[in-house]
This record gives structure tokens, sequence and C-alpha cells, in this order.
């Protein structure tokens, strides 16, 4: 693996890109290809993100097909299911003019192999390239972005990567690898985020207060924006509006146990985190940051709502 360091400015290439899924994360990087310069021609479910695009110089479009008609498509959808319905249509891609997509979306391992090859069946270019970086992150062009493709298609992506990211990490040429990475790596804050809410709960029972326990913990042994951003969220109960929202948390929690199982990996915290969510989405906590699942863990200390 390599690391890039790329800049937020440049105009690319050239030729329009068509850009699919304009989320909370999807909006900010939409915008920040539109700064950098680049001609880019928007798609999405719903049409305020569109028209709020449009205002900033984006062309809207009217259809998918009209967003394949660009010379590369970048997609930032929410999970295998949106992918699989909205982009993996055989005829979507057989009429397309594209020649490269980069899915910026965190998917299973199962669903990076199947759209790479029903894109090569249709001669068009697949890369993964999904980030590292919260909604505020993504809108100032400083995302992190884990990339892994053919290294001549990386090469065409790397103008917009450059408008999106800070920085960008390359971890091999199949695109299933960019996935692994970032399944490891949301594993991985998922697994702190219940730390936290684990200390932050055994504090509370013995009257200290977790705000600060969180300042020391922070100020000393774990620096960084996981356990300071989530650490804070938590000490102060502080889950909303969620950057990202639990349901997304359950469903990366069992990306990582369906990549293990596949290996014959064992993730025995997995399970433990899986069943936290659960129980989250479980007392209504749907709509609120994963990090919200620290209510399981005060929950299971019997500390008071």
């Amino acid at each position: 693996m390599t690391g890039t360091t790329t800049g937020t400015g440049g105009t690319g290439a050239g030729g329009t890109v068509g850009f699919v899924g304009l989320g909370a994360m999807g909006r900010g990087m939409a915008g920040s290809l539109l700064r950098a310069g680049h001609a880019v021609r928007v798609w999405n479910r719903s049409p305020e993100p569109v028209a709020a695009l449009v205002a900033e110089g984006a062309e809207a479009a009217g259809t998918l097909a009209e967003v394949f008609a660009a010379d590369t498509v970048v997609s930032m959808l929410a999970n295998d299911d949106a992918v699989e319905r909205l982009l993996l249509d055989p005829g979507l891609l057989a009429g397309a003019n594209a020649t490269l997509h980069v899915n910026m979306a965190t998917v299973s391992l199962a669903l990076a192999e199947r759209a790479e090859a029903l894109h090569a069946e249709h001669g068009i270019g697949y890369v993964a390239a999904p980030v590292l970086g919260r909604p505020p992150v993504a809108a100032a062009g400083r995302l992190n972005i884990l990339v892994a493709g053919a290294p001549e298609l990386l090469e065409r992506a790397e103008p917009l990567f450059a408008a999106m990211g800070e920085r960008t990490w390359r971890f091999g040429d199949s695109p299933r690898q960019a996935n692994t990475a970032k399944i490891g790596a949301n594993y991985l804050i998922a697994c702190a985020i219940e730390s936290l809410a684990e200390a932050c709960s055994l504090a509370e029972a013995h009257g200290v207060r977790p705000t600060d326990l969180v300042e020391m913990l922070t100020g000393t042994l774990f620096p960084g924006p996981v356990h300071s951003g989530y650490g804070g969220m938590i000490a102060e109960r502080r889950y909303e509006p969620a950057g990202f929202r639990m349901p997304l948390g359950l469903k990366d929690v069992g990306l990582a146990l369906e990549a293990g199982a596949a290996r014959n990996v064992p993730l025995p915290f997995g399970g433990i985190l899986r069943d936290a969510f659960l129980d989250a989405l479980a007392h209504g906590d749907g709509d609120k940051d994963w990090a919200a699942v620290a209510e399981v863990a005060r929950r299971r200390a019997g500390l008071p709502d």
C-alpha cells in the first residue's frame, strides 16, 4: 500500500462527471468536484439536493441513463441494495457512454466482485474508492480516499480524488481490496465507540464525569479524531444530528462479519457489536448517530436515563 498526498484544486482530465447519490456525504463530494472546476451532472432519488447543486453550477440528470452518458460516473450510495438496484442494471450499462465508474460506497466484497465483472462485460472500467470522513469533511474536500483497481484507471480518476480528498491510499489492483480496507476501518471505529461507551459507563457508575474521563483519554492515551469526536458525543450523550446513522453502523459490522466468515477469520467482538446495534435499533435509536449505541452500555449498567 502507498499513500499519495493530493491537493483539492485542479480541473483534471476534462469531460463531464456523472454523480449518483447526493446524501449527506455525496452532496459535499459533488460540491468539491464543482469547486475544482469539473463539469458535474447529478442524479438523486429526491430532488432537493439536485436543485441545491444545480444552483452551484451542476447539471441535473433526469435519468440514470443521462448520468451514464457522461465520460466518468462517480457514485455514493448507502448500501449493497441501492448499488445493485440502481447501478448494476445490465440494460443501463449496455447503453452507457461512460468508460469508468468510481464506486465510493462501502459495500460487501461479494458485491464488489459482481460489480467489477458486470462492468467488464460492458467495457466499463470499475474502481472502488470508499472514504474516511464525516459530512463536514466531505464538504471541505478533505476526505481520505481508499482506492483499488487497475492502475491506469486509478490514474485517470486521480484528479477527482484530488478534488474530493486530501489523501489517496492505494490498496491494490482489485476493487475488493479497497472495500476490505474500508470495512476493517469501520469495524475498528465501531470497536472504539463500544469501548468508549463501556469506559464512560464505568466512570459514571463510580461518580466520575464521563466528560472528564474523555478529556483525559484524548489528551493522553488516545488522541485523534475517532476518540475525541465520538468520545465527546458519548460523554455528552449528543447523538443528533446524525453524521452516520445507526442502521449504517449495523450494516458495516455485518459486512465485517461476512468478510471474516469468507476467509475463516474470527471476529469475536463483532457479534457483541452486532447485538449492541440491534439493541439500539430495538429501542428506537435508528435516526440517531451510531455513537448512540453507547446508550446500550448505559442500559446494561443500569444507569439512569
